[in-house]
Order: C-alpha cells, then sequence, then structure tokens
C-alpha cells in the first residue's frame, strides 16, 4: 500500500521504517530540510535499537523516501499518516498547530480520495477539527475519511512495539476505511486478533 507520513520525530520514522519492511510504498515528509537530508543518506537522528539497519535496508529497496515537499507527500500516499508533535500548552493540553497545519496542507495538495490517520498524541475530538478544515477547504465527505490510530511506544523498544504490538487501535466509522486499516497492519496481526475497533 501506498502510505504518506507527516512528520520523521520518534513516531513518525519508527512507522514509517516499520510499515516499509513489511512490503508497503512509505514517504516521510517533514519540513526541517536538515533532517530530511541526513535521512536520505541513511543517517537516524534518533538512537532506537534496529531502526537505522531498517531505515538503510528498506531506503536501499526502494521502500522508504524521505521529502521535504508536502505536495509530493500528499499525491504519494492512499493513506497519510499525521506524525507530527503534540508538545503541551501553558495549560497542560495538547498544541494542536501542527497536525491542524498538516491537515490544511492535505487539503490544499488533495486532488484524490484520502484515508488520513491520526497517530500523533491528540485529545478525544482532534479528528472532527481534522474532518472541519478539509470541509472547509470544499473538499466533499466522500473524499476522504479521518482515523484514528493511537501509537503505543516505549523507547528502546519502539521498533518491536510495532512489529510485535499488544493492540492495534483503530477509530473510524467509515467500513472502506478500516478495511484499508486492517489491510495494512495485516503483516502484524497474523497469530491473534489484536484489532481493537472504536469510533473517531
Amino acid at each position: 500500500m501506498r502510505v504518506s507520513i507527516f512528520g520523521t520525530g520518534y513516531v513518525g520514522l519508527v512507522q514509517g521504517a516499520v510499515l516499509a519492511d513489511v512490503g508497503h510504498d512509505v514517504m516521510c515528509v517533514d519540513i526541517d530540510q536538515a533532517k530530511v537530508a541526513a535521512l536520505q543518506v541513511g543517517q537516524v537522528p534518533i538512537h532506537e535499537p534496529g531502526l537505522q539497519p531498517m531505515v538503510q535496508a528498506n531506503q536501499a529497496a526502494g521502500r522508504l523516501r524521505f521529502t521535504t515537499d508536502a505536495a509530493q507527500g500528499v499525491a504519494h500516499g492512499a493513506l497519510i499518516f499525521l506524525a507530527v508533535g503534540t508538545p503541551p500548552d501553558e495549560d497542560g493540553s495538547a498544541d494542536l498547530q501542527h497536525v491542524l497545519a498538516v491537515a490544511r496542507t492535505i487539503a490544499q495538495h488533495m486532488t484524490q480520495p484520502k484515508i488520513i490517520v491520526n497517530k500523533s498524541t491528540v485529545p478525544v475530538g482532534t479528528g472532527d477539527l481534522v474532518e472541519s478544515i478539509l470541509r472547509g477547504h470544499g473538499i466533499s465527505d466522500d473524499r476522504f475519511d479521518v482515523v484514528s490510530n493511537p501509537e503505543f511506544l516505549r523507547e528502546g523498544s519502539a521498533v518491536d512495539d510495532l512489529m510485535n504490538p499488544d493492540r492495534i487501535v483503530i477509530g473510524s466509522d467509515s467500513t472502506h476505511a478500516v478495511e484499508r486499516m486492517k489491510a495494512l497492519y495485516a503483516p502484524f496481526n497474523r497469530n491473534r486478533d489484536k484489532i481493537v475497533m472504536m469510533d473517531v
């Protein structure tokens, strides 16, 4: 499957590498030009066991690419993951400016139907905000689905946590989006049903 991931921080980079490693065609997008330039030559900015060789192997195989070109990222992925930072505001709530900025970027560039997957750590209701941004750009409901898919990663074992998850949470009211998400995660769900379904 063709997947784009916006954000090459801890969550986005590990997610991208692991999805590429099971055969998906992944493009990671970031606004940090220096970080993207380093990743393009296989230099991983975080220390996580097994991550750097996985990134390098999947780059060599052509399944994992990095870019600063947001339009290219939107065009590439049938599924687009939001994996940008949500640092706490002064009052402790999550700062959603980066998530909402990516939603606007997707809305500006999308020309085909997309499944937009919230992977960032966000509060309940963020899916509705993303949907409202897309609608505000004139995109009809039949052109997109928004899915919640929270991450459960531990530093030091993030690669293994994604390769061997205890559970895979999919929040969506769309049968089409759920089936696509199940197909995406099928390589990680072979031994038992790890998928937990709920609404957005």
